[in-house]
């Protein structure tokens, strides 16, 4: 195997309500606001060693629910290794780039289940 998961990096949750959905989160859950990327409306809320990212977007299409991608936080993060993993399998695999986790900025790729969910694999922050 070119890599092995440590844990659940982060969600992503599409909100009808921004401001209720971190109410519920921050007030019910016991989360905290860790950070805001104004120019796509997303908040990022601490949850444990995770995290949970909330943007705003219209009610999911009837058969689509309302999670935009969740991340699995992997070692190692070869990306070469990763990339002939990926395709020997049959996955086509994005383009790698540095984001931010649960753990901060670092390199991560996206890739899709069979069902079309969007998975997240996230490597180490950058040093």
């Amino acid at each position: 195997m070119a890599f092995s998961i440590r844990r659940l990096d982060h969600v992503v949750l599409r909100v009808a309500d921004l401001d209720r959905a971190i109410a519920f989160y921050r007030d019910v859950l016991g989360c905290q606001e860790e950070r805001r990327v104004e120019s796509i409306s997303l908040v990022q809320l601490r949850a444990g060693e995770a995290l949970i990212d909330l943007i705003p977007a219209p009610p999911p299409a009837a058969g689509r629910g309302n999670m935009d991608h969740f991340a699995l936080r992997i070692e190692p993060f070869d990306a070469a290794e990763l990339r002939r993993h990926l395709e020997a399998h049959g996955v086509a695999v994005g383009e790698i780039v540095s984001r931010y986790g649960a753990e901060g900025d670092g390199p991560s790729l996206y890739i899709e289940d069979p069902d079309g969910n969007t998975v997240e694999l996230k490597g180490p922050p950058a040093a």
